[in-house]
C-alpha cells in the first residue's frame, strides 16, 4: 500500500446552514484540493449532534509535504475559508494527521 496521510477536522453548523456548508465543501473546497499535488481524495461525514449538525472532514494526501502545500507552515492549523465560517457555528481550530495503515475498500 502506498503511504498516505489522513487529515481530520470537525466543524458544526445549525440545521438551517448545514446544506450551505456541504455545498461549499463540494464546490470551493473540492476545487482547491484538486489543485494540490499529492491530494488523494476526501470524505465529508455528517451527523446530527443535538441541535447542530457535526461535519467531519477527512482529506487524504500522499505525504506531509503535500499537507504543507495545502495548509502552509503550520499544518495543524485548520484552513477555514470565509464561506465556511458563515455556514458554521463553530469549528476545531486544530486538525490531526494520521498515517493510513490499512485501506479496505468494498
Amino acid at each position: 500500500m502506498q503511504r498516505m496521510i489522513a487529515r481530520i477536522w470537525r466543524g458544526w453548523a445549525s440545521t438551517m446552514t448545514a446544506d450551505d456548508y456541504r455545498h461549499h465543501y463540494e464546490s470551493e473546497v473540492a476545487e482547491h484540493l484538486q489543485q494540490v499535488a499529492g491530494f488523494c481524495g476526501a470524505r465529508l461525514l455528517r451527523r446530527q449532534d443535538s441541535e447542530e449538525v457535526m461535519f467531519t472532514s477527512i482529506t487524504f494526501f500522499s505525504s506531509m509535504d503535500d499537507v504543507h502545500a495545502f495548509a502552509g507552515k503550520d499544518p495543524e492549523q485548520a484552513v477555514v475559508e470565509e464561506t465556511a465560517r458563515r455556514a458554521l457555528t463553530r469549528w476545531d481550530e486544530r486538525v490531526t494527521h494520521h498515517e493510513v495503515t490499512a485501506d479496505l475498500q468494498g
